[in-house]
């Protein structure tokens, strides 16, 4: 027999005062999580609302919070606080009204068939939709149980709670894609001093993380991206000293989708690199939609934000002018894109055997040990961070530059900036491996002391910001 759990919320709401005295500082936990990735500003819906703290605590443009109690909903109407209020149950109807986020705060426990809802919180999505779901960790039941006995939980319904895979499994059953999974609130009680440390440092540490109390789980859409503009995507060349590299680069690029633009910016070279980007740019006849520009300040990323600036494509990529990774494999990166399977795509040229002088033994040990760091600090993995060739969505750049404003100048390279941005909103970000080959030409710009030095700084303040 299915159990009443409007009647058992109508019921709770006139004898959960006491509890949710003792709860408080759990749920601030939950609000600041929450904070951490949902800006303020966004069209955010909650299912299983109760009486809207963690809604009104997000402040959104537009907050629309449901829940199938109608007692907690007259509550939550009382003081609004700019959110909307309705009753419902997502077993029989989704909103159609597209929603920036949606939020399941600990209400799995209480859907009859979680697959179908999932289903239905598509309705609400669009690809670029984010959903936040919360439930009990599993290895806290009997925590719980002696909380209902001694009185500072109250006594609960019949609930399936689910282990984290099972979630997650539901989630790519019902057209989810999970981006991110963890546990997160090892110590659920606001302690002073004690309360960072457990929920900010110690449970990121391996094994720990499975003793949270709260499994923490960020969804996007299985759906691929629309791509409107007559350009499909816009690669930027930043260039500094690579006349050599550069000769044929127009010939190896290919022509993607509706069209492509290829984008030189250059910065200061001590070569003719300026001359030859200049004569490429006017003699090419072929597919490509090709412009040159001068970058007006310093470093790369200043170059890669430049060109970013200018592109007319959906589709934004770096590719480095020294031509160390081909051209070609650029179709592998926009398809990945295209067909929705990622978000970021990030390259990697720690896969393949790369040629002989690409990557000296000690950069290949940096380069392993800051993947290794980064991927820990960003909770997806990374297996080469600091390649110069990455793909992603021009709203999703614009975004990160929106939602995001973490490094300034102290990222003169910008891989940093793409991949905790990507993080912070969160997408999707998958590893593609490349082929890396020695350099044809020149010298690399790359100090490995001074830059070193930085990348070690840019860890530090990743890791101090998530």
């Amino acid at each position: 027999m299915d159990f009443d759990y409007a009647g058992y919320f109508n019921w709770a709401a006139d004898h959960d005062k006491r509890s949710r005295s003792w709860q408080k500082g759990f749920h601030r936990q939950l609000l600041r999580l929450h904070q951490r990735y949902i800006p303020a500003g966004l069209n955010v819906l909650e299912w299983g609302c109760h009486e809207g703290q963690l809604l009104k605590g997000l402040k959104p443009k537009r907050g629309l919070g449901v829940d199938i109690s109608a007692k907690v909903i007259e509550r939550a109407r009382k003081h609004p606080r700019g959110c909307e209020f309705e009753v419902g149950d997502l077993h029989s109807a989704g909103h159609k009204e597209p929603f920036d986020i949606i939020i399941l705060n600990y209400l799995t426990g209480y859907l009859s068939d979680i697959g179908l809802c999932f289903e239905n919180l598509l309705q609400a999505s669009t690809p670029s939709t984010r959903l936040y779901l919360t439930s009990l960790n599993t290895v806290w039941l009997p925590v719980l149980a002696m909380g209902e006995r001694l009185g500072f939980c109250l006594k609960q319904a019949p609930s399936n709670w689910l282990s984290m895979q099972d979630l997650c499994n539901l989630l790519e059953l019902s057209g989810w894609e999970v981006i991110q999974k963890r546990g997160e609130q090892l110590l659920p009680f606001d302690i002073p001093l004690l309360e960072p440390l457990f929920n900010r440092v110690l449970v990121r540490l391996p094994l720990l993380g499975h003793l949270a109390a709260s499994v923490f789980i960020i969804a996007k859409p299985r759906a691929k991206p629309v791509l409107k503009s007559p350009i499909s995507c816009s690669v930027i060349i930043p260039t500094c000293n690579e006349a050599g590299s550069i000769c044929g680069a127009l010939d190896k690029i290919p022509a993607l989708d509706k069209g492509t633009e290829v984008i030189f910016v250059e910065g200061g070279s001590k070569d003719n690199t300026w001359e030859v980007v200049q004569a490429l740019t006017k003699s090419y006849q072929g597919p490509l939609k090709v412009r040159c520009y001068q970058q007006p300040g310093t470093g790369k990323w200043d170059a890669v934000a430049f060109g970013f600036a200018q592109a007319q494509g959906d589709v934004l990529v770096i590719h480095d002018g020294d031509m160390t990774v081909p051209p070609e494999v650029l179709r592998q990166f926009f398809n990945a894109i295209a067909s929705g399977s990622a978000e970021m795509v990030n390259g990697s040229r720690l896969v393949y055997p790369m040629e002989s002088k690409a990557m000296p033994f000690l950069n290949m040990l940096v380069n392993k040990a800051f993947a290794f760091l980064l991927s820990f600090v960003l909770r997806q993995p990374i297996k080469d961070s600091l390649c110069g060739t990455k793909m992603l969505l021009k709203r999703d750049y614009e975004r990160i530059l929106h939602e995001s404003p973490y490094f300034g100048n102290l990222d003169p390279f910008g891989d940093f900036t793409l991949l905790m941005g990507a993080a912070r909103i969160p997408l999707k970000i998958r590893d593609l491996p490349v082929r890396y080959k020695d350099r044809i030409y020149g010298k690399t710009n790359i100090a490995y002391f001074s830059n070193g030095w930085i990348l070690l700084k840019l860890l530090w303040v990743t890791l101090w910001k998530l």
